[in-house]
């Protein structure tokens, strides 16, 4: 399901897809959903032919993609909508949809170039789409537009998000830009600054759903969601970024560990549990944002990997360096979906010896993260693919398991693992350790091969993320829809 979630639609969304190429079957799909024939016809015509000239095309465009919004806000809300109402919104908001990805691929370089006052100026992704949508109308859709959506059910939602996904796939399809958008999501938060000369004098940062200690030689990152079992969610996300930023940042740290806090669950209260992945009811409910995805594996989960980024120097490992310290997790109960892709980026995994770890990703029916670019060269192509593609569970104390943990210690021994664990990074030596970590990077997965890998999931995503398969998968494996916030 997760392979290419563009081939999940519906017959409905099929069929209208196929009809935008024939102008007479369209015209007759907006006939029979009751839209105006004026207005139809107009938006018929398609967009001018694309001529090379910026403004022009710009132009031209906008015109293309405001009579679209017009035609769609003639239709009822997605949930009202016939079978020809839908018919009708698909076939308009593909043939928007085609035309925006024409003029990116002719445009972008031009369009971010604009954005980041040629290239002088980082934009993180969240405002990137929107600095957009405010320069070129149309081109994605405005912070008011996704606000509106923000208090629908994913099934309620039009998918208006997934124009987000085309820009952000090609703007980092491009090396130049991509290498650029990837530096500027490695930068550290904005409010790094204060928050960590608040950790250097209190060696201590509480963030909500993240807190930060540091203990001797390290800094100790708490994921704390205890409701939700540690899962990860549009709560959680700025906190974790953050105390991974101040646990790169900070020079009295010399090794970083990763561990979830304690939950509240009945099967699991007062204990701790790594990670449950994605907040699968969030998810349902709307309350998951699709750029989520995008801050996330470019932000923190790329920090953990490739360090926090300097302005003037770009973090591509050969002309420039980034500032890191190794990672080390610790996984006790569950690595699930995000916990496991957590996994991967790490440079120690020390594993509870009941935990165990799945990407349930066929059962939701999303790309787990970077884990198809990063998975297959701890387990072999083929555990990945069950892995991923068929949800096989892996036991941290199973041969199988053992390819991605590093150690395996018995439950009550995991504070006395971790102690051991730092004392010996941090007995190696900072040097060596950033630069063994760049030297596998350089062999493993340099920047280049991360910003193609994320242009082909910036899309893919933004299609599974609407997918009606997806919210079929929540209902059928997650009883979402008796779930409760």
């Amino acid at each position: 399901m997760t392979g290419n979630c563009r081939l999940a639609a519906s017959a409905e969304r099929e069929a209208a897809m196929t009809e935008t190429a024939d102008s007479p079957a369209a015209e007759t799909v907006l006939r029979q959903a009751g839209l105006p024939g004026e207005a139809a016809q107009s938006w018929l015509t398609g967009p001018p032919p694309l001529t090379g000239d910026f403004a022009a095309d710009a132009a031209a465009g906008a015109k293309f993609w405001r009579g679209a919004a017009d035609l769609l806000a003639l239709l009822p809300a997605k949930p009202a909508r016939s079978a020809a109402e839908r018919a009708a919104g698909d076939l308009v908001a593909d043939g928007a949809r085609a035309a925006r990805d024409s003029f990116l691929d002719r445009h972008v370089t031009t369009l971010y170039r604009h954005l980041t006052d040629d290239l002088t100026r980082f934009v993180r992704v969240d405002d990137l789409v929107y600095a957009a949508a405010a320069l070129l109308p149309g081109i994605a859709p405005t912070r008011a537009a996704v606000r509106r959506e923000e208090t629908l059910p994913l099934r309620d939602k039009t998918g208006i998000e997934i124009d987000q996904g085309i820009l952000l796939a090609r703007v980092l399809a491009d090396p130049e830009l991509g290498r650029h958008l990837c530096h500027a999501m490695l930068l550290p938060r904005p409010d790094t600054a204060e928050r960590l000369a608040a950790f250097r004098a209190h060696g201590t940062v509480a963030l909500g759903a993240a807190t930060i200690e540091r203990v001797g030689k390290a800094a100790i990152v708490h994921m704390r969601n205890p409701r939700f079992l540690n899962a990860e969610d549009d709560t959680t996300l700025d906190a974790i970024e953050s105390a991974v930023d101040l646990a790169i940042l900070d020079g009295r740290t010399e090794v970083a560990v990763l561990r979830g806090g304690a939950v509240d669950h009945a099967r699991h209260r007062g204990k701790r549990v790594f990670s449950a992945g994605i907040n699968l009811t969030h998810l349902y409910q709307g309350k998951i944002p699709y750029l989520w995805y995008l801050k996330r594996d470019l932000g923190v989960v790329n920090k953990i990997f490739r360090g926090v980024a300097r302005p003037d120097s770009p973090p591509d490992d050969i002309t420039g360096t980034t500032i890191e310290k190794p990672w080390v997790a610790a996984v006790e109960a569950f690595a699930i979906g995000g916990g496991c892709q957590l996994l991967l980026a790490m440079d120690y995994v020390v594993a509870a010896r009941d935990a165990y770890m799945t990407l349930p990703a066929r059962k939701e029916g999303i790309i787990p993260g970077a884990a198809n670019l990063r998975m297959w060269r701890f387990t072999g192509d083929r555990i990945a693919r069950q892995a991923i593609m068929y949800g096989r569970r892996l036991d941290c104390d199973s041969p199988e398991g053992r390819l991605m943990c590093d150690e395996i210690v018995a439950p009550e021994a995991m504070d006395a693992a971790i102690a051991a664990i730092i004392d010996g990074f941090a007995n190696s030596g900072m040097v060596s350790a950033a630069g063994n970590r760049r030297a596998l990077r350089v062999a493993q997965e340099p920047l280049d091969a991360f910003r193609a890998y994320m242009a082909v999931y910036a899309r893919e995503q933004a299609y599974c993320h609407f997918a009606p398969a997806l919210i079929a998968n929540l209902e059928r494996y997650w009883n979402a829809q008796n779930r409760k916030a």
